[in-house]
């Protein structure tokens, strides 16, 4: 039983690798695109903003899926290497998330200072950029 759980479970940490590899690949080729086009069509600063704060998130969802293979990996091996290497992503993990939630919350804040108030009538200042 104990084989046949083993067995399984490295299939189980592939598949998982397997996933979080295509995640960062498709939000590598969705930045690389979105940054070409802001480039290419001079759109404002905040544009190309939320295009890394879009694959900072492509990251947080490959990590994620990392911590778990890992964590099952962990689960048939107790190595310190795989406990070491369980704590890092854990870690790298919670400091990018950190980080997206700061930068989220800061865009958020600067897009209620540029909408205007109900019954308002004048429109935002534009941001820096010409946004």
């Amino acid at each position: 039983m104990e084989g046949l759980l083993k067995s399984l479970s490295g299939q189980v940490i592939v598949a998982i690798d397997a996933l979080a590899l295509i995640v960062i690949v498709v939000g590598t080729v969705e930045v690389t695109i979105n940054a070409a086009r802001v480039a290419f069509t001079h759109q404002p600063n905040h544009a190309l903003r939320a295009a890394w704060l879009r694959y900072v998130r492509w990251l947080v969802a490959a990590l994620t899926l990392q911590l778990a293979a890992d964590i099952v990996e962990t689960s048939i091996r107790t190595s310190w290497v795989a406990i070491a290497r369980v704590g890092a992503i854990a870690l790298i993990r919670t400091f990018l998330n950190f980080f997206l939630d700061t930068d989220v919350t800061d865009i958020r804040r600067r897009q209620l200072k540029r909408t205007p108030s109900p019954g308002s009538t004048s429109a935002p200042a534009p941001g820096p950029g010409g946004g």
